[in-house]
């Protein structure tokens, strides 16, 4: 038999590279090394830590001393030896802004090269569908956060966006999400680059979240990691052996049902029906629910029965979910973030750490952490600043492949 016919579509092959993508790929190796131990490491150890020779470390070293990316920080006694020269990055080398477009917020934030928020902004998300008028607004602020913060523009790298699924991440446009009406196929990304000036890239913002986490957050240690983002909407970011799954489309972790079942809308219209809240807090625009979700936080915490069940029913929701992803991807950290996770953290936990440790197949091999993160309700923002650092600093083995 052929091993194929004439004129057939060839097997997919992947593709080599040539020398100077390798040495980038290195760069950022020893980059990422440094970046991840704030007490600094020697070049000794660098090679150890990486594989890369002595040599290539000290080339690569100087190469990053020379661009201001990394400085030396002081020595370390080794014994006998002599002492060994520590190297440390320097955060504010580098910046990327990150802008989150929610149906309910849109937050902005500019980072520096450890993902720190070093300035902030956000505002309602406004409605009526102009979507020109309110990218005009995003890239006012944009510009406003750089200019006042006083950083050096030239040192900021580019925009993040991080917005609701689906997206098209190729053509960098949000695809009619939920709650956001009138953005169906807006090239967001192209637009609101070409308003700031500033290199742009869109991801949905789950998947943003999840980056954030491994640049900066509790879990940048974990090569297999899910982050469940509860906000207006819910979903899943994924980690699979230090890689972001992003699909075919950028859409992985799309959970319809999940998003559905656990969005603030649903959660404020069942205290609702139950007579836990008034109709004051009824939900006309996604921006109206947090004040419901707070004060249904508040009830419970004070001994609501009937708001107590209201939580206790979306902490079952939610732990369902993350329960089948976790076992279906073999994860050993589990992440929770977001405005509602903020709100009702501590009650959540409550039900959901018990579903996963009962899990048969999390319990079966391997322990699972459950954790908080620890960047904020803004995660999502900070992760669109993020896959900007990511995309720039990081070792991305998808670089070696030739285009």
């Amino acid at each position: 038999m052929k091993a194929a016919e004439e004129g057939a579509e060839p097997p997919a092959i992947r593709r080599g590279t040539n020398l100077p993508r390798m040495g980038d790929f290195n760069e950022s190796v020893v980059l990422d090394a440094i970046r991840r131990h704030p007490g600094g490491l020697s070049r000794v150890e660098l090679a150890h830590a990486t594989g890369l020779s002595a040599q290539t470390v000290s080339n690569i070293t100087r190469r990053l001393l020379d661009r201001g990316l990394a400085r030396e920080s002081g020595k370390r006694n080794i014994g006998s030896g002599k002492p060994r020269t520590l190297l440390e990055t320097v955060p504010t080398s580098r910046y990327a802004v990150g802008i989150h477009l929610d149906p309910a917020v849109i937050t902005c934030v500019l980072v520096d090269l450890l993902g720190t928020v070093v300035a902030h902004r956000g505002r309602r998300t406004p409605s009526g569908g102009d979507t020109d008028g309110t990218v005009a607004g995003m890239a006012a602020t944009v510009n406003g956060l750089v200019e006042e913060s006083g950083v050096d523009a030239a040192r900021v790298l580019g925009l993040g966006i991080a917005a609701p699924g689906p997206v098209d991440t190729a053509a960098g446009r949000v695809v009619d999400p939920p709650e956001l009406h009138g953005w169906g196929r807006y090239p967001l990304r192209d637009r609101l680059g070409a308003a700031t000036g500033l290199p742009a890239l869109l991801d949905k913002d789950v998947t943003a979240a999840v980056v954030a986490e491994r640049w900066a957050g509790t879990a940048a240690d974990s090569r297999n990691l899910l982050f469940c983002y509860l906000g207006t909407g819910a979903g899943m970011g994924l980690v699979v052996e230090d890689t972001v799954v992003r699909g075919v489309s950028g859409n992985a972790g799309e959970i319809g049902g999940l998003v559905e079942a656990c969005s603030t809308r649903v959660l404020v219209d069942e205290a609702l029906s139950l007579g836990v809240l008034g109709p004051e807090y009824a939900v006309a625009d996604p921006a109206d629910a947090q004040p419901g979700v707070a004060r249904l936080a508040a009830l419970a915490a004070a001994g609501d029965s009937v708001a107590d069940g209201v939580v206790e029913r979306l902490g079952q929701r939610v732990g369902r979910g993350v329960c089948a992803a976790a076992t279906l991807l073999d994860v050993d950290t589990i992440v929770f973030g977001g405005p509602v996770w903020q709100i009702l953290a501590g009650r959540l936990r409550t039900t959901i750490e018990p579903m996963v440790a009962r899990s048969p197949f999390v319990r079966a091999t391997h322990p699972t952490a459950v954790l908080s993160t620890a960047l904020g309700e803004n995660v999502a923002a900070i992760g669109a600043a993020s896959l900007v650092l990511d995309r720039a600093l990081s070792a991305q083995p998808r670089s070696l492949l030739l285009a």
